[in-house]
């Protein structure tokens, strides 16, 4: 991201921003090299990412409403994973503490891998991830979906509600990717390639693909990603200081 700011705004170079680079970082570092507002042209968000809340199958509840009450009556006992402090995952697990006034124990791993190893094998009892990464072992019966970040239930986990259909809408906003440009780049250019996107994103191929990796299609345009860059950072800002993160050395 920094290197896309300090970029010549010609249109030429362009960024992947995420809901880490453009929402959770500024939550959790008080000096960022770059900045996710000043510093970039918003071109247009690419594609969705459901999110999922994750259990071991052994853990004895079946639903949300169940792990909310497990977590009630036994409060800090239950260990989720992270792929580290300051991730996706950590500041996930961190709203729906707060959205259910519930506590559970944080362990950040180093990568996803190796907390998705410990979730398996049940040396920690729950985790947030994207459905793409997690579905093979949801299928398997080895970990059991509560609830999705999804307007609607997926084709994928039919039986599984949103967050939102649990009375829990706050929690319901998924992961998501896009293209921001350097700050100063002309309103025609990003424009033209925010319509380029969109026109590869109606191809049959292109979204299949897409589907495959349990990604959603959106193309929205330059001004509705600048707000829903905005709608992140201060949501992902109520959510750091709820959980005191800070990863500022």
């Amino acid at each position: 991201m920094t290197e896309v700011a300090r970029a010549a705004p010609d249109g030429h170079t362009l960024g992947v921003a995420t809901l880490s680079t453009h929402g959770v970082n500024p939550a959790v570092y008080k000096k960022l090299p770059y900045d996710p507002v000043k510093d970039f042209a918003p071109v247009t968000e690419v594609v969705k990412a459901p999110g999922v809340l994750l259990i071991n199958a052994t853990l004895p509840v079946n639903d949300l409403a169940g792990f909310v009450a497990y977590l009630k009556a036994n409060p800090g006992k239950v260990m989720y994973a992270s792929p580290g402090n300051g991730t996706i995952g950590h500041m996930w697990g961190e709203l729906f503490k707060s959205t259910t006034n519930t506590f559970m124990l944080h362990i950040p791993y180093r990568g996803a891998g190796p907390a998705m190893n410990d979730l398996l094998a049940g040396q920690v009892m729950a985790s947030f991830d994207q459905v793409a990464s997690a579905l093979p072992h949801i299928q398997s019966g080895k970990l059991r979906a509560l609830a999705v970040s999804w307007s609607k239930r997926l084709d994928v986990l039919p039986n599984t509600p949103t967050y939102a259909e649990a009375g829990l809408a706050g929690n319901n906003d998924p992961s998501w990717f896009g293209l921001v440009a350097p700050s100063g780049t002309p309103a025609t250019v990003t424009g033209r390639l925010q319509v380029a996107v969109t026109k590869a994103l109606a191809e049959p191929a292109v979204r299949e693909r897409l589907a495959g990796l349990g990604l959603f299609p959106t193309g929205s345009s330059p001004a509705a990603f600048r707000a829903q860059i905005s709608y992140e950072i201060e949501k992902m800002k109520r959510i750091g200081e709820f959980a005191k993160i800070s990863l500022d050395s």
